[in-house]
């Protein structure tokens, strides 16, 4: 019997982690909390959750498989008046900070929504997929498995820290990661 665990489910796993951190830190936020910006340069904390999981969404549905992400299946986009495809890589920032987005429970469900539709596509990748190669923007030729450690964990978790500077500079308690 072996105790080995493998790359995809490591990977699923990690991916996991992230939306359900990115759920927790604005579950509980108002309207204003959500567009709270700590500087004037900043992001609003609602744009990196929001961040976070439209990259994840529309990385593993449509950038790796041509499918239709949970954004567009729930027609999010329109629901929010927010873009279509863009999820916010490369955006212009006063673009960027002039988004408005819904309440933190809502957030927390889209997150909490592209955690449970993508972890098991995760899980089920082979590590022939997982090597294989697709070009992304604005990154170019990657492996989909650097793609889900690199661009889906490693970045959200980097925008899952903001969320949780700008919640502890608002005052409403930062989440201790």
């Amino acid at each position: 019997m072996s105790n080995e665990i493998s790359l995809a489910a490591e990977l699923a796993a990690m991916t996991a982690g992230v939306l359900e951190q990115s759920a927790h830190a604005v579950e509980d936020l108002n309207l204003d909390q959500m567009h709270y910006k700590a500087g004037e340069d900043c992001n609003s904390l609602g744009f990196d959750a929001w961040h976070v999981a439209r990259t994840a969404d529309n990385l593993i549905f449509f950038a790796f498989e041509r499918e239709k992400p949970v954004w567009l299946q729930q027609a999010l986009n329109e629901a929010w008046d927010l873009p279509k495809a863009d999820q916010g890589t490369g955006m212009d920032g006063n673009d960027a900070r002039s988004l408005r987005f819904p309440e933190g429970a809502k957030m927390a469900q889209y997150c909490r929504d592209v955690k449970d539709a993508i972890v098991p596509k995760i899980a089920a990748m082979s590590d022939e997929y997982l090597a294989s190669t697709i070009t992304i923007k604005p990154q170019g030729e990657m492996t989909r498995a650097r793609i889900i450690g690199q661009v889906v964990i490693a970045h959200g978790s980097a925008h899952n820290g903001m969320i949780n500077t700008q919640r502890t500079a608002m005052g409403v308690g930062g989440l201790g990661i």
